[in-house]
C-alpha cells in the first residue's frame, strides 16, 4: 500500500522507542502541533499502568477516541497535527483512523526487545516501569507496509535523520515542501 496522504501524522511502538522525542521533532520540523497521546488517557489507565497492570482494550478505546478527536481538530486548525501513540494493534490504528474521520500516517518506530531495554533502562518514565515492556512487545501486531498507511523506520537512526526520512515522505504536504 503507497502512502495515503495525510495530515495526521502518529509516530508509534512500543514504551520507549522515542515516540514523543521523534513526534516533537517531527511537529517543529513541521512548524504544526504535537499531541502526547500519553497525555489523553484518563486518570484510571493512568493509577493502572503506575501500578504495573497492562491495560486492556476496554480501557484503550476512550483514550484512543480522544486522541484521534483531538488530532482531527488540530489539523484543521493547523493544515496538520503530530501525535504520539503507542498504537500497537492494527484494530487500535483502524480505530484511530475511524475516529479522526480521516487517513492517518503511522510512522512505526521499529527496534528489537534488547535495543529497547536498554533505553527503557536509562530513563524514568512518570508511569511505564520496565516490567510492562514484555507485555507491550507480547502486544504490538506489526504494521504491514502492504495493507496499511504506515512508514517504518529504525529507533536505532538518530532523531535528525529519523525526522528528515519522515518529512521527505510528506510530499503530499505541499506546503511543507519548503522545510525539506
Amino acid at each position: 500500500m503507497s502512502n495515503l496522504p495525510a495530515r495526521i501524522i502518529i509516530v508509534m511502538g512500543v514504551s520507549s522507542s522515542g515516540k514523543s522525542t521523534v513526534g516533537q521533532s517531527l511537529a517543529r520540523r513541521l512548524h504544526v502541533p504535537f499531541l502526547d497521546g500519553d497525555g489523553y488517557h484518563p486518570d484510571a489507565n493512568v493509577e493502572k499502568m503506575r501500578a504495573g497492570i497492562p491495560l486492556v482494550d476496554e480501557d484503550r478505546w476512550p483514550w484512543l477516541e480522544r486522541l484521534a478527536i483531538a488530532l482531527h481538530e488540530a489539523a484543521d486548525k493547523k493544515d496538520a497535527a503530530v501525535g504520539a501513540c503507542s498504537a500497537l494493534k492494527r484494530a487500535y490504528r483502524d480505530f484511530l483512523t475511524e475516529k479522526a474521520g480521516e487517513p492517518i500516517l503511522f510512522v512505526y518506530l521499529d527496534g528489537t526487545r534488547e535495543i529497547i531495554g536498554e533505553r527503557m533502562a536509562k530513563r524514568q518514565h512518570e508511569y511505564m516501569p520496565t516490567s510492562l515492556l514484555d507485555s507491550q512487545f507480547a502486544t504490538l501486531e506489526v504494521p504491514d507496509p502492504q495493507t496499511e498507511n504506515v512508514l517504518v523506520v529504525p529507533v536505532t537512526d538518530s532523531v535528525e535523520k529519523l525526522t528528515q526520512t519522515v518529512t521527505k515522505a510528506l510530499t503530499h504536504l505541499k506546503t511543507f515542501k519548503r522545510w525539506q
